[in-house]
């Protein structure tokens, strides 16, 4: 199983992190280009999922699968986005997202004092706790 990339987007859409591992195909557009793009496709799929969903949408749009590649998608209580792209192998990988969340981002951004939220993450420790927490899942 393989994990390309990561973003998380703050409620209004601002990016405030990216990683990437093991990600083969670039887009050939800058970063901030493709973050608008996915944001974009976010807003509008979870649109989609609660107009067209014949049942109650509680739990929203929560993956998409591809032929090449899944998207995971988690979002928390206070509008943060959690995106995770892997390959197809790679199943039940919302416990993963929520550990990134509760672990790292409540851990190492929420209480940290020199974090602003709602501002791209700059903290070196917590870009380090989240490719651990990656390298060491078994989806890695």
């Amino acid at each position: 199983m393989t994990i390309h990339n990561l973003y998380i987007f703050s409620r209004n859409g601002t990016l405030l992190y990216y990683s990437e591992w093991n990600r083969l195909n670039k887009s050939g557009i800058t970063m901030e280009e493709e973050a608008k793009l996915m944001y974009g496709m976010l807003f509008s799929i979870k649109s989609f999922v609660s107009k067209i969903s014949p049942l109650d949408p509680k739990e929203g749009f929560l993956y998409y699968k591809t032929s090449k590649y899944t998207l995971h998608y988690l979002e928390t209580p206070s509008g943060l986005k959690f995106v995770l792209n892997t390959d197809n192998g790679a199943q039940n990988i919302r416990g993963l997202l929520q550990q990134l969340y509760s672990q790292v981002y409540l851990e190492y951004v929420v209480k940290n004092p020199l974090c602003q939220l709602n501002e791209p993450i700059q903290s070196e420790l917590f870009k380090q706790k989240v490719d651990a927490l990656i390298k060491h899942s078994q989806y890695f």
